[in-house]
């Protein structure tokens, strides 16, 4: 083990102070194993010039082109001064500037004809592509001898490395980098017990970083990826192996439904029958609920596919079976809302113990942080007597004084709105581990890479109930077409002529503190630069501008989540009684409201919600026989990113189909990390999406050396990787699932 030191090298050792920082600061990497392992995000190769005709706006690139002129221009009256270079790659131009004293530089350096790599961020001015003051390195016989950045072309031999970079640190610098620490590659530790290594005929692993970063030939490139997604979905696969594991060891108290109990009370009473699809994860969940150790299951349903009616079947069979089942909602809104509903579903049989309650039934009780001090104490005294064998709360339901006399089932709504330790506090409340069903409507990023990773049991439901309507979905683009948004409030005002109401849905709120924030934070733009966006729409501010102006007349109210609770409650029992035509929201109403009357919902500044919220917000209409429509309203134009994802939204009602597509625009996010988004991912040359196939072998590879060897004794290579893979908070992470 005395060779591993040498990956566990702190940076600033080797690279200095400043670069150490930045490196560490923005791009998370301390060690040089960490820096061996920022790979290339791609390859230049020496006169294939890279596409300026693709270029995405508000993202920093590096490019490589040719500098097809260059001038000075002057204003202020002769005192400022702008140097303009255009640059061509065959594809397409793209206009550099600098300013000031930094234009003199450049001038002297990048003449017409030089070739260079630029670097820096894409805005848009005076509606063309340009990039202010990028930093740049010439290419080949170009570069100036001696130059600290020269000749990049000579230490990249044939292919040019381009590497994921930031401010401050662009991608040759990071190469310089990669130079200084290469040579410790040798001493990198293989993770692969030999015989899978020589059985798939993969290089060994210090051969794999070398080719990674200075290939001679594309094979080269492809040998080290093909050997390096191998490392991350094997050592992955075996922490979840090993997990999964010690989870069947684990002891739980299996739950059966008692026959002629509280369930087939219940069944009896449904005023319609269950989808095929109902009954069919029922099954497999009441089978989980049988086993002696605890289920780990994920329900994927969508919106409006009947998840409530399915997590109640399997609430009502633990209670059967004598134990208690507790509902952890993301908002008071949402957890009010179950209470109503599972309560009115039950009827009499939420009444146990009550007068004119049923015989089979049982008590259900709500827990949020504002309930008043009388009625919370009476909860907590029905939990830990068990006289309450339902439970339906918020985060409150996870504080140390809530006690459950025997708790069974943990069922949580929204999985991403909770964090992990949030669950495990709650499922630490059993005596023994309690089962677990985690219900969403659309798996974000990092749920969809742990179910293709195999570390859920997944359940779908993909029908609908009958009476369910489908949702029209169009995007509409205010700045472009205008008329498009005035036509949008006339189609909300024919629903309300029908009787029906609708949603208007705001990114903010807009009150005085949060503007004086946001004023606080602006800061002057450079001439270069475009003008800031302007702030998000609100919800206070819309809802006044709307009911003096295009829905004048209608009755407009508002909902947002720094209304009182009792306010709140107030505003959506109006709305559900038809009292109130449109409601002015932000994303507090994003799931589980059901207000079946709601047929129409507009969402204002669209692009600035992610591809799963606006999924959950859509969800809110068509739930009656009517049908939905929502409209996208965006400034966007046509050709960005955000409009991309907005017609991808508008184009599919299949969640999983959506959450693919924001797989493959976030990435993973970190698989094994809290991390949602994909900026510190742990995997680094796996994808999820592409890369299916090699993450199922890796897991039967796993499967198959943890069953022989659950501590892996005799593969220290492997051990070590997984010591640096799951340091203590992934580690901790992984066990409370």
């Amino acid at each position: 083990m005395d060779r591993v030191p040498a990956l566990e090298e702190p940076l600033k050792k080797l690279l200095g102070g400043p670069t150490a920082k930045v490196m560490a600061e923005h791009l998370d990497l301390h060690t040089v194993g960490d820096l061996l392992h920022h790979y290339p995000r791609r390859y230049e190769e020496r006169g294939q010039l890279t596409k300026l005709a693709e270029l995405p706006l508000d993202e920093d690139v590096t490019v490589v082109a040719q500098v097809a002129d260059a001038r000075v221009h002057t204003f202020n009256g002769g005192r400022g001064q702008r140097l303009e270079i255009t640059i061509t790659d065959g594809s397409g131009r793209l206009q550099l500037v600098f300013f000031g004293r930094g234009i003199h530089k450049p001038h002297k350096e990048l003449l017409p004809g030089s070739r260079a790599m630029f670097a820096g961020k894409v805005s848009m001015f005076n509606r063309r592509m340009q990039l202010a003051h990028p930093t740049y390195a010439k290419l080949g016989a170009d570069a100036a001898e001696g130059d600290d950045t020269a000749d990049i072309d000579s230490w990249a031999g044939a292919l040019i490395p381009i590497y994921p970079a930031c401010k401050g640190l662009e991608s040759w610098k990071i190469a310089k980098a990669v130079d200084a620490v290469l040579p410790s590659a040798q001493e990198a530790v293989d993770p692969l017990p030999e015989s899978l290594r020589e059985g798939r005929g993969f290089v060994p692993l210090p051969e794999a970083l070398l080719k990674v970063h200075r290939p001679h030939t594309k094979a080269d490139i492809e040998d080290a990826r093909q050997r390096l997604k191998w490392d991350e979905a094997f050592v992955l696969q075996v922490a979840l192996a090993r997990r999964r594991h010690a989870d069947g060891q684990l002891p739980a108290v299996a739950r059966r439904p008692a026959p002629g109990g509280l369930l087939d009370a219940f069944d009896a009473k449904l005023p319609f029958t269950l989808t095929e699809g109902q009954e069919k994860v029922s099954a497999e969940i009441f089978d989980d609920l049988a086993t002696e150790h605890p289920m780990h299951r994920l329900l994927q349903g969508e919106v409006g596919s009947g998840k409530t009616m399915v997590a109640l079947r399997a609430m009502l069979a633990v209670v059967d079976s004598g134990g208690q089942a507790a509902m952890l909602a993301p908002t008071e809104v949402l957890a009010q809302q179950h209470h109503r509903s599972i309560t009115e579903m039950m009827g009499e049989l939420a009444e146990g113990g009550l007068l004119g309650g049923s015989e089979q039934g049982t008590k259900v009780v709500l827990l949020t942080g504002s309930m008043g001090m009388p009625a919370r104490r009476q909860a907590l005294l029905d939990l830990v007597t068990g006289e309450a064998g339902l439970v339906i709360g918020t985060h409150a339901l996870i504080e140390d004084k809530v006690q459950f006399h025997d708790l069974g089932l943990v069922v949580v709504d929204e999985q991403h709105r909770f964090g992990v330790e949030q669950r495990d506090a709650l499922r630490g409340k059993g005596k023994q581990p309690p089962h677990l069903l985690v219900m969403t409507a659309t798996p974000i990023p990092r749920t969809v890479a742990m179910t293709v990773f195999g570390d859920l049991e997944t359940s779908v439901l993909d029908q609908l109930p009958a009476g369910r309507s489908p949702i029209a979905s169009h995007v509409v683009p205010a700045q472009d077409k205008p008329h498009f948004l005035a036509r949008a409030w006339e189609r909300v005002r024919e629903e309300v002529d029908k009787g029906l109401q609708a949603y208007v849905v705001c990114p903010r709120i807009g009150d005085d503190e949060e503007e004086a924030k946001t004023a606080k934070g602006k800061k002057k733009a450079e001439e270069a630069e475009t003008a800031d966006k302007r702030p998000p729409l609100a919800v206070i501010e819309t809802a006044g501008q709307l009911a003096k102006g295009p829905l004048q007349g209608l009755r407009v109210e508002i909902l947002h989540g720094r209304m009182q609770p009792d306010d709140k409650d107030a505003v959506m029992r109006r709305f559900g009684a038809g009292a109130v035509d449109v409601l002015v929201a932000t994303t507090v109403i994003e799931v589980g409201v059901n207000v079946p009357n709601a047929t129409a919902m507009v969402i204002m500044d669209a692009d600035r919600f992610g591809v799963s919220q606006l999924h959950q917000l859509r969800g809110r209409v068509g739930r009656g026989s009517a049908p939905g429509l929502c409209l996208l309203v965006t400034d966007m134009p046509e050709a960005s990113p955000a409009r991309a994802r907005l017609n991808a939204v508008a184009g599919t009602l299949d969640g999983f189909e959506l959450s693919r597509i924001d797989l493959e625009q976030r990435r993973e996010g970190d698989v094994l990390g809290q991390a949602q988004s994909g900026v510190r991912s742990s995997l680094r040359m796996l994808t999820v999406i592409d890369d299916e196939e090699v993450i199922a072998a890796a897991r039967e590879e796993a499967v198959t050396v943890v069953a022989a060897d659950p501590e892996l004794d005799r593969l220290p290579g492997l051990r070590t990787a997984l010591d640096a893979l799951l340091d203590k908070d992934r580690e901790q992470y992984l066990d409370k699932g």
